[in-house]
C-alpha cells in the first residue's frame, strides 16, 4: 500500500529548491538540496541554515498547569513569561513517551512543540489525563522554522531586532516583515539561532525572506541528523524511546529537582531506583576511525563481550570523522574506556568520548 504523506506549508518551496524529498515522520520531506549534506552542515556550522520543522506539533494548553506538570519531569512554576524549557513526557516504567518544549510567550497558558512521529499519541494522552480541567489546542495552522548558526543572529537584527534580545531559552512574540510570530531563542544543532512560529499563510514568503539573505541556506534532514548527533542530542525514537529512561539517556538534567524531591512524575520511582543503585546502561558518544557505525551495530568490550547498542551513527562533517552515540555498561561509560564496535561481525575499535563532540554555541547573554 502506498503511504500518502502530509506536506508542509514549505513543501512547494522545497521542490522549487531542488530538494531531494523522502517520507519521514508521515511527511515529503526534504532530506537534502543541492548543496548536499556535507555543504548544507558546514554552511550552518559557519553562517546560518534554515530548516523547515513544520511537521513537528504545535499546542497551546490553558487550565489547571498542576494537571499537565503531572504528566511532565519540569517544573511548571519555574517557567515565568517569556521563558521555555525542555523537558520529558515519561511512561509508568520512567521510559520516555517523548521530549518536547514548553513555553510561556505570551499570557496564554502553556504552548507545547512535540516530536512529528509522536504527536498524535502525545495530544491524545495529555487531552485525556487532563479532561476537565485543562484544554489543549492543538495548532496545525502554522508552520515552524529554525535558523540556526553563528550568522542566525545577523540575520535577525535586521529583519527583527528586538529578538535578538533574546538570550538561550527566551521566547515571545514579535513581528516579522508585519506578521506576528512566536519566536524562541533555541534549536537542536548545537547552535545560536531562532524557532519561529508562523501562520500557515506567511510561511512561504517568510522563509523565502529568510532564505534571500546572503547567510542563509536550506538544510535537509540529513544535515538535520548530521548537526545535532555532533551537538549530542538525542533523536526520539533512535537514542531514546519509552524503554529508555531519563537516567539511561542522560538526560537527569531534564527532571526538575523539585519534582525529583517530590517523587510526582510518572516514573519516578524507577528513576530514584536507577540514580540510588547505579545499575542500568547510559548513553555515551563514540569515535571511531574507518567508516561509521550504523544504528544496531553491537558495542563489545575488548574481550568481546557484548556491553552496548550503537543508536545513532555518522561522518561528523566539523570533526572530520565518524561519531556515534549509544548505551553501554555503566563499568564501561567513563571517557576514554576503549572498545570495539561489531559491524558485519567485526570488531572495529572505538573510544568512550564525551558529549557533545562540538562545543555548544548558545547565546547566554
Amino acid at each position: 500500500m502506498t503511504e500518502t504523506l502530509h506536506k508542509t506549508p514549505l513543501h512547494a518551496l522545497h521542490v522549487e529548491l531542488g530538494g531531494k524529498m523522502v517520507p519521514f515522520a508521515g511527511y515529503d520531506m526534504p532530506v537534502q538540496y543541492p548543496l548536499g549534506i556535507m555543504g548544507e552542515h558546514k554552511h550552518c556550522r559557519e553562517q546560518a541554515g534554515l530548516f523547515d520543522v513544520s511537521h513537528m506539533g504545535q499546542a497551546r494548553y490553558v487550565g489547571d498547569e498542576a494537571a499537565l506538570e503531572a504528566l511532565l519531569t519540569c517544573d511548571l512554576s519555574e517557567i515565568g513569561a517569556g521563558e521555555q524549557k525542555y523537558t520529558l513526557l515519561p511512561n509508568e516504567r520512567g521510559g520516555i513517551r517523548d521530549d518536547l518544549m514548553v513555553s510561556r510567550p505570551d499570557g496564554n497558558g502553556i504552548y507545547l512543540v512535540v516530536n512529528a512521529a509522536t504527536k498524535d499519541a502525545d495530544f491524545a494522552h495529555i487531552e485525556a489525563a487532563t479532561a476537565g480541567k485543562g484544554t489543549l489546542t492543538r495548532i496545525p495552522e502554522r508552520a515552524l522554522l529554525a535558523l540556526q548558526g553563528p550568522a542566525a543572529k545577523d540575520v535577525m537584527a535586521r529583519l527583527c531586532p528586538q529578538a535578538c534580545k533574546m538570550v538561550f531559552m527566551q521566547c515571545g512574540l514579535f513581528t516579522l516583515d508585519g506578521v506576528e510570530v512566536m519566536m524562541s531563542r533555541s534549536g537542536y544543532t548545537g547552535e545560536d539561532g531562532f524557532e519561529i512560529s508562523i501562520p500557515e499563510a506567511d510561511a512561504d514568503r517568510i522563509a523565502r525572506l529568510l532564505l534571500a539573505q546572503d547567510e542563509v541556506a536550506a538544510i535537509g534532514l540529513g544535515a538535520r541528523d548530521s548537526l545535532r548527533l555532533e551537538a549530542g542530542l538525542c533523536l526520539y525514537g533512535h537514542d531514546m524511546d519509552e524503554n529508555r529512561t531519563a537516567v539511561e539517556a542522560s538526560l537527569i538534567w531534564a527532571l526538575a529537582k523539585t519534582r525529583r524531591e517530590r517523587g510526582d512524575f510518572p516514573g519516578a520511582d524507577v528513576i530514584a531506583t536507577q540514580i540510588e543503585e547505579k545499575t542500568c546502561q547510559k548513553r555515551v558518544g563514540l569515535t571511531l576511525t574507518g567508516a561509521p557505525a550504523r544504528e544496531g551495530a553491537e558495542i563489545a568490550d575488548k574481550s568481546g563481550n557484548i556491553i552496548g547498542i550503537v543508536t545513532s551513527g555518522g561522518f561528523g562533517p566539523t570533526v572530520s570523522g565518524p561519531v556515534a552515540m549509544g548505551y553501554v555498561d555503566r563499568d564501561f561509560m567513563a571517557p576514554g574506556t576503549e572498545v570495539d564496535i561489531l559491524v558485519r561481525g567485526k570488531p572495529r575499535a572505538a573510544i568512550i568520548t564525551k558529549l557533545p563532540f562540538v562545543p555548544a554555541n548558545f547565546y547566554r547573554g
